[in-house]
């Protein structure tokens, strides 16, 4: 089969968008034409090292400079507004132009997942009544947003013609739909002359927000935050790795130039931490002592209490089948274990989260041996987490790659996370990315690995814990020694 030429004026002109949709207080007559795939850029550019600076050059060079957005410019809800509106004056003249571009419209995002979080959320807020699909380009850390959909983990090329093969997947693409989930999050208020620091929440402007006086979500006396998150919600050490590799890349960007030196860097931090022998450390606290968790399996059926055994110190309430640079925790449950448990394959539309829980690092290792998983603790549409005064002054939590420091209470008081199923939202996908759909005649089931999936959650041992690729959470550097730990 003869392969299309891509770097040509024909093929170009099916993604271009004209200046005048990308105006605003412009009056559009009408559109000349009705590009067949036109698609809306947005570029974080300081993400990835350079290359994200490098990529915004060479897609401005190759389609109209105006639909190729800079993030660090202009927010992506600002640049869809004005594009909408302008379609919507257009569709009201009876351009049927308009209709087809609506119909069409495909978006890009390059970043890491925090900020492909953003423009999920974004779409989503916007309620529109098309809403575009979008393509997401891996250019963070741990890209599992990309590699899900099989957009890959690795960062692109920034040349001319990789970027015009990625153009080209994305006008091949399927389109899937994958859930999105609300979290709350209350507190007591602080009083104006308490002595604490302001409450630093992930600044994907999207993971989180106050929510106003006049909110029906308010109460009386507590700070409440709402927000969302698409991939995964996760809780203890591995978001405190996450938590120290944030604060070391604010405070020195310059050794955070590429994907390998930021693994490296994460790596590094984990052995510090206590990720891998959490035992030698003061401050990992377990889940169980942290907290209480309640889970709803189905709307009718109320809620449950979630036993979380003693041992486990990162818990991950996961969305899409990819964690950490890929791995994904769940596996899929065989036969018995589905009749047993009730347990599913990790679909992201089935309106349902899994519930997976870590010791530690080297129990993560089983991730990377064939049919390995996490400890399996429940699968839920509503999860509802309660701390009270107890074992530790504060944990680590993260939201898509986003991490923060949430203080615990300090007398009676009680911080209470509930999470619950919002919607969906379009995603673009490759035809064999890992991300299935319940949908999906052709997703794989559960069956297929009836008998190889693994009875227990068993450690790997030997060499093969030093083969990690982009597994971040549970990459050791060869230079790690444990041997005055033992």
């Amino acid at each position: 089969m003869a392969v299309e030429p891509l770097d040509n004026d024909e093929f170009i002109e099916k993604f271009l968008i004209p200046s005048s949709l990308l105006e605003q207080d412009t009056e559009v007559q009408c559109l000349p034409s009705k590009p067949e795939h036109p698609v809306l850029v947005f570029i974080n550019s300081r993400s990835g090292g350079q290359l994200g600076g490098e990529l915004l050059v060479t897609y401005r060079s190759i389609l109209n400079e105006k639909q190729v957005i800079d993030l660090g410019d202009e927010a992506p809800d600002a640049v869809l507004r004005k594009v909408f509106i302008n379609l919507e004056r257009l569709k009201s003249r009876g351009d049927e132009n308009a209709s087809e571009f609506e119909r069409n419209l495909k978006l890009i995002v390059a970043g890491g997942d925090g900020t492909a979080g953003w423009l999920l959320g974004v779409v989503s807020d916007l309620k529109l009544s098309q809403p575009p699909p979008i393509a997401t380009v891996p250019l963070g850390t741990g890209n599992n947003l990309p590699f899900a959909f099989g957009w890959g983990k690795r960062n692109p090329g920034t040349d001319r013609i990789s970027v015009l093969s990625f153009m080209d997947q994305v006008r091949k693409a399927k389109e899937m739909k994958i859930d999105s989930w609300h979290l709350l999050m209350r507190m007591k208020a602080k009083q104006a002359c308490d002595p604490v620091a302001p409450l630093e929440l992930p600044h994907s402007l999207h993971a989180f927000h106050r929510v106003s006086s006049t909110d029906d979500l308010n109460v009386e006396g507590s700070d409440t935050f709402r927000g969302g998150f698409w991939n995964y919600f996760s809780m203890g050490m591995d978001a405190q790795v996450s938590y120290a590799f944030h604060t070391e890349r604010k405070l020195n960007p310059e050794k955070f130039k590429n994907q390998f030196a930021n693994q490296t860097t994460y790596a590094k931090l984990g052995c510090s931490q206590g990720w891998f022998l959490p035992s030698h450390f003061s401050h990992a606290v377990s889940i169980a002592q942290l907290c209480k968790v309640k889970i709803m399996k189905k709307h009718t059926t109320g809620w449950q209490d979630l036993e979380i055994p003693n041992s486990v110190r990162s818990i991950v309430c996961l969305n899409l089948p990819s964690f950490s640079g890929g791995l994904n925790p769940w596996g899929t449950p065989s036969s018995h274990k589905r009749r047993d448990r009730d347990l599913t394959a990790p679909y992201v539309d089935d309106g349902l989260l899994e519930i997976v829980g870590f010791r530690n690092a080297w129990h993560g290792l089983v991730l990377l041996a064939p049919n390995g998983h996490g400890t399996r603790l429940a699968q839920a549409q509503r999860i509802r987490f309660e701390f009270h005064k107890g074992s530790a002054q504060e944990t680590y939590m993260r939201v898509d790659g986003e991490p923060w420091k949430q203080p615990l209470p300090e007398n009676d008081d009680t911080v209470v996370i509930e999470i619950s199923h919002l919607g969906q939202v379009k995603m673009l996908a490759t035809h064999d990315c890992r991300a299935t759909s319940s949908l999906d005649p052709s997703s794989p089931v559960a069956h297929d690995v009836d008998e190889n999936d693994s009875d227990e959650e068993d450690e790997v041992v030997g060499e093969e814990w030093r083969k990690f690729g982009a597994a971040d959470t549970f990459r050791i550097p060869e230079e790690a020694d444990f041997s005055h730990l033992s």
